[in-house]
């Protein structure tokens, strides 16, 4: 199995037991995709999922760049154009999932970064 998908499956299991509900995972618009689109009560969280085996890169949060940044910011544009309903309030979220060895760590980033020009 691709690591990438592992660490995806891992922050679903994480979300889930914390009351989320799964909407879509690996969401394509185009050539971007957004990891997990995920809900609870009215709030949308569109999740970028970073998994890494060690540290020696800093932490796998740390790598959702700008660029990453923009194009999970336009992909969930085109998501609330076609599913958004009214009421519903998003925001991004990155997890980072961490393995070494045996361990398993995950670091839940809310509201990870805001939209440029939002209240």
């Amino acid at each position: 199995m691709h690591f990438g998908l592992l660490g995806e499956r891992v922050a679903e299991r994480w979300l889930q037991s914390r009351g989320w509900r799964v909407l879509q995972r690996r969401y394509r618009s185009g050539h971007r995709d957004i990891d997990l689109i995920a809900q609870r009560d009215s709030l949308v969280a569109f999740v970028e999922v970073k998994a890494r085996t060690g540290t020696d890169f800093g932490d796998p949060v740390e790598a959702v760049n700008w660029r990453k940044r923009h194009e999970l910011i336009r992909s969930a544009a085109t998501w609330i154009d076609r599913h958004g309903r009214p009421g519903e309030v998003y925001r991004f979220d990155v997890i980072g999932v961490l393995v070494t060895g045996p361990r398993v760590r995950v670091r839940h980033v809310e509201n990870a970064f805001l939209v440029q020009g939002s209240a």
